[in-house]
């Protein structure tokens, strides 16, 4: 299983309340969190499969996402 990391402008419980269903949706129940603990904010996801399908539902919620590239 391969992990992603995104940087977002989710930042607060009521945020991630809000992107929950989505990202259900988008990479399944347990396979997602967001650390709003980091200044980049940043939504780890379990399923790499599922990463196109992350970024539209994050930007359809009108969120900010980019993802953070291993160098």
């Amino acid at each position: 299983m391969e992990t992603t990391k995104f940087k977002t402008n989710i930042n607060c419980s009521g945020c991630i309340a809000r992107a929950t269903d989505a990202l259900n949706n988008a990479a399944g129940k347990d396979n997602w969190t967001v650390d709003t603990n980091n200044p980049n904010k940043i939504l780890t996801i379990n399923n790499a499969g599922t990463k196109a399908e992350v970024v539209r539902a994050v930007q359809n919620l009108g969120f900010k996402i980019e993802e953070i590239t291993a160098s």
